[in-house]
């Protein structure tokens, strides 16, 4: 077998190192006081199983690990055989019957010398999915919250462009990547594990028994010639005299720079051409020419990022633009809200959250540049408030 394949002692071994997430979880099976510990109810760990699966399928996917405790420490499982078999029912049995889950991985490992039971599951979108009493749950950052069904029926609508960057790719290879680009990452979030486990570990590439294939994700996330597989991976930044753009013999653009990358690299390239925009220079009273910020420049960085992460990349005919004018900042991502997403979720800064790549945003979260998901609204609006 290929030796760059990742196998489970990979994964928990990632996984711990990482720590809880959006997109991870860690389960005791064992309960009581530190000096008397005994194993809990079999009963209890099936159905947390099954609320943490049920809400990273209506999230954004994300994997679980039952027999390590919220600490990281690795104190595994002491269920006989038959019970152990149970737990890996317990995605069927306690999920609801209509809506079973996308796929589980189960897998029962040993891990330092402990038995540990691994699950993982992409994101859903041919379901809403619920447990088998009825709950409707949905990650939200560290914890699985109920939500109501309707606010995911809704955006059904989106599959399309939801599904887009797990799509795998025929024809694309590892080699199809900027490999010091992926080597970087993996140094930086995973021990510097090989190109093709750091792959697999963050699901953008399957092994099927014969070849490691690629999702568009990796593609638009680290891809060495980004034009091959997506034309308008970019962000265009105007400098805009006035407040509005015109056009013709009265058009009042004073700088218009454009940037082509991957994403992982096109958020610092964007960050360099817009972060010049955010101050002028002025004529200040005591006769000396000062430069001044126009805007925070966390909030616009922020902002910018967020554009990047959720834009629709299913359109591929429009970028990113970021129109600089004389009295406002204007980002323009393609594709409009989630239907999930109301214009008032936002402005409330309760920290609503969908992600429309699932796997764009946790790569981009894993490696620092986005931080809680669902929380950037309510940074930019602090940032605003406090430049004021």
């Amino acid at each position: 077998m290929d030796p760059d394949i990742l196998r489970i002692s990979d994964r928990i071994a990632l996984a711990i190192e990482l720590g809880e997430s959006h997109f991870r979880e860690f389960k005791s099976a064992l309960e009581g006081p530190p000096n008397n510990r005994r194993a809990r109810d079999p009963r209890g760990v099936c159905e947390d199983i099954a609320k943490t699966l049920v809400a990273f399928a209506n999230a954004d996917g994300g994997e679980l690990l039952i027999g390590v405790e919220d600490g990281r420490e690795v104190t595994g499982i002491s269920y006989k055989a038959e019970v152990i078999e149970m737990l890996r029912r317990a995605p069927t049995t306690h999920v609801h019957k209509d809506t079973p889950l996308p796929r589980p991985h189960i897998v029962l490992a040993d891990y330092k010398g402990e038995r540990v039971l691994y699950f993982s599951v992409p994101k859903g979108a041919s379901y809403v999915y619920l447990t088998s009493d009825g709950k409707c749950l949905q990650r939200r950052d560290l914890e699985s919250v109920p939500i109501p069904s309707e606010h995911i029926t809704m955006s059904r609508a989106e599959v399309a462009s939801r599904e887009y960057d797990r799509q795998f790719v025929d024809g694309a290879q590892v080699s199809d990547l900027d490999q010091a680009l992926v080597a970087k990452v993996s140094a930086d979030i995973a021990n510097g594990i090989s190109n093709e486990k750091l792959l697999q570990h963050l699901e953008l590439a399957e092994f099927d028994g014969y070849q490691l294939r690629l999702r568009r994700a990796a593609l638009l996330l680290f891809a060495h010639t980004p034009n091959r597989w997506h034309p308008r991976l970019q962000v265009r930044v105007l400098q805009i005299k006035g407040t509005d753009l015109k056009a013709g013999e009265n058009y009042n653009v004073l700088v218009d720079d454009e940037v082509t990358t991957n994403i992982v690299s096109l958020v610092e390239a964007s960050w360099e051409l817009l972060r010049p925009q955010l101050t002028e220079t002025r004529f200040s009273k005591d006769a000396v020419f000062r430069s001044q910020i126009m805007y925070p420049e966390l909030a616009c960085r922020e902002a910018l990022v967020n554009a990047i992460a959720h834009r629709d990349y299913n359109i591929e005919g429009r970028g990113i633009e970021v129109r600089v004018y004389t009295d406002r900042l204007e980002i323009i991502s393609p594709g409009g809200l989630m239907s999930a997403i109301k214009l008032e979720d936002l402005s409330s800064l309760r920290g609503f959250h969908q992600s429309r790549n699932s796997l764009i945003s946790r790569v981009l979260r894993e490696v620092g540049y986005m931080r809680e998901l669902g929380e950037g609204m309510r940074r930019m609006f602090e940032l605003m408030k406090s430049k004021t």
